[in-house]
């Protein structure tokens, strides 16, 4: 399939990202695919190829370009060595919801530009999708472009429900399209409680959606993270085959 590794200028600067598109003549409809807490690296690759195989045009961003060039992290130990995880979540806490939606805008504008991409430019509609972090990257993208996001997946992801103003679940009302939210059992990230909070404010904002919990510990879809589970993995990518089918199809 064909991959261009390319720079999209954002109002801070340029954010490296990957576009790999289905081969055959296209076009195809374009997805956002937003990266867990560990960057991007091979793992989000090969997701972002199955993504492109399903017959998409994936965009993989680089969400940390603010911070320069960084050292990989190590799934398996980023989490229990003191020093990596303060580094990790100092990263984390620099994408604020401003400059997410920002950044959203800026990679939705270079895909309408893009001869590959469906409707382009002016009928495009966007699907989005992401891990960790990556869910509310997702959330927060479709809730400040619900005239291009049609369809906003999470899977596994956290802090989609706190007490700040800006939280995911007080801005997805503004969402026109179709959510889905899979949630990891265990995880103090996305509690039951949690999911009972983002399904009022999905509902109350009449948006078709849909919040569950997969039998499986966060990080389940990502094949470099310690509680990847492949059982749960395949489950996503019927989801997220099921979603994009129905919102983006052509």
């Amino acid at each position: 399939m064909p991959r261009t590794d390319v720079n999209v200028p954002t109002p801070d600067g340029e954010c490296p990202s990957i576009v790999i598109t289905h081969d055959g003549d296209g076009p195809w409809p374009a997805v956002i695919l937003y990266m867990d807490a560990g960057g991007v690296r091979a793992a989000m690759v090969t997701m972002a190829e199955r993504l492109a195989a399903m017959g998409y045009v994936a965009f993989l961003p680089e969400m940390y370009y603010r911070s320069g060039p960084y050292e990989p992290f190590a799934m398996e130990t980023v989490f229990t060595d003191a020093a990596e995880r303060q580094r990790l979540f100092g990263m984390i806490t620099s994408l604020t919801t401003d400059g997410v939606a920002s950044d959203a805008g800026a990679f939705l504008a270079y895909l309408s530009a893009l001869p590959q991409v469906a409707g382009a430019p002016d009928g495009m509609k966007v699907g989005t999708t992401g891990y960790c972090m990556g869910g509310r990257l997702s959330l927060v993208s479709a809730a400040h472009h619900p005239d291009r996001i049609v369809a906003a997946a999470s899977f596994h992801g956290g802090h989609l429900v706190t007490d700040a103003p800006d939280s995911p679940h007080r801005l997805v009302e503004r969402i026109t399209g179709r959510v889905y939210v899979a949630g990891a059992e265990d995880d103090a990230s996305f509690t039951a409680d949690d999911a009972a909070a983002l399904d009022d404010a999905l509902t109350a904002g009449g948006v078709e959606h849909t919040v569950e919990f997969y039998p499986a510990g966060h990080g389940f879809a990502v094949p470099d993270n310690p509680p990847y589970d492949e059982s749960a993995a395949e489950r996503h990518w019927q989801a997220l085959d099921d979603l994009y089918g129905a919102m983006l199809s052509t």
